[in-house]
C-alpha cells in the first residue's frame, strides 16, 4: 500500500489543508501541536523526573521495546498480572504525576477540531521510541469509557502508523506521522486495530535520537 505522507494528504476531500479524515471517525491533524512542542518536551522531561521511563513486562513475559510513563488520575501498566489502569505508580508506590494544564487542554482543543467536543483526559501514557522500537496491533480497551475518542501527539522522530479494522488481520493504512502531528479516533473507529511499525534511527533537533508519543485517554 502506498505511504500517505504530509505532500500527498492535499485537496478537496480536507475540511482544512492539515486535516483528513482516514475513517470514518479518525482524523489527522497535520503540525498540530507545533506551537507548543517545546512546552511539551519541557513538561515531559518534568513528568519524567518524578515517573522515569521504563520498558514493562507483557503477561506473556516479553519486555517492551518502547519506554513508558504515566500521568493523570490514573496511568496504564503491564505485567505478569494483566494490563490495566492504576492510580499508583508501581516503581515509586506514589500516585502518578498530575495531568499538566498544557496536555489537558492540547488534547481537548484536538478532540474538538476532529469534532470530538467536551473531551477531558484522565490519563496520558506518554511512550519513548528509539531505533528499532515498535508498538504492534493492539486495540485501547482497557478504558472503561468507549464513548471518548483517544487523542495521540507525535514528537521526535517521523514514525509509521499503522491503523487497521476491528479485527487484527484487516487490512491497515499506514501513514506518516512527524513531529507535533496529531492524530484522533473515536466514535466507529474507537477499538480498531494500530499500532507502530519500528523506528528508524534518525536525530530530530529538539528530541535527538528519539520519538515521543502522548496518548490521551478518558479511562475512568
Amino acid at each position: 500500500m502506498k505511504l500517505a505522507t504530509h505532500s500527498s494528504l492535499s485537496g478537496s476531500l480536507f475540511d482544512s489543508p492539515k486535516q483528513l479524515e482516514f475513517a470514518e471517525g479518525a482524523v489527522l491533524l497535520q503540525g498540530f501541536a507545533s506551537a507548543e512542542d517545546q512546552s511539551l518536551i519541557n513538561t515531559i522531561n518534568d513528568i519524567a523526573k518524578q515517573s522515569p521511563f521504563r520498558h514493562m513486562t507483557t503477561p506473556g513475559g516479553f519486555r517492551m521495546s518502547v519506554a513508558i510513563t504515566n500521568c493523570g488520575h490514573v496511568g496504564w501498566v503491564t505485567d505478569r498480572k494483566g494490563y490495566r489502569y492504576q492510580a499508583i505508580d508501581p516503581d515509586s508506590d506514589l500516585p502518578w504525576p498530575a495531568m499538566p494544564s498544557v496536555f489537558a487542554e492540547i488534547a481537548s482543543r484536538a478532540a474538538d477540531a476532529a469534532g470530538y467536543a467536551h473531551f477531558q483526559p484522565d490519563a496520558c501514557l506518554i511512550n519513548r521510541y528509539q531505533s528499532g522500537a515498535r508498538m504492534s496491533l493492539h486495540q485501547d480497551k482497557d478504558e472503561q469509557d468507549f464513548t471518548a475518542p483517544i487523542v495521540s501527539i507525535s514528537l521526535g522522530l517521523p514514525a509509521i502508523f499503522m491503523f487497521g479494522g476491528l479485527q487484527r488481520t484487516d487490512k491497515t493504512q499506514r501513514m506518516l506521522l512527524q513531529h507535533s502531528d496529531a492524530v484522533v479516533w473515536g466514535g466507529p473507529t474507537r477499538l480498531n486495530f494500530h499500532g507502530i511499525a519500528p523506528l528508524k534511527a534518525g536525530s530530530h533537533p529538539l528530541l535527538g535520537e528519539q520519538r515521543i508519543n502522548l496518548t490521551f485517554r478518558k479511562a475512568l
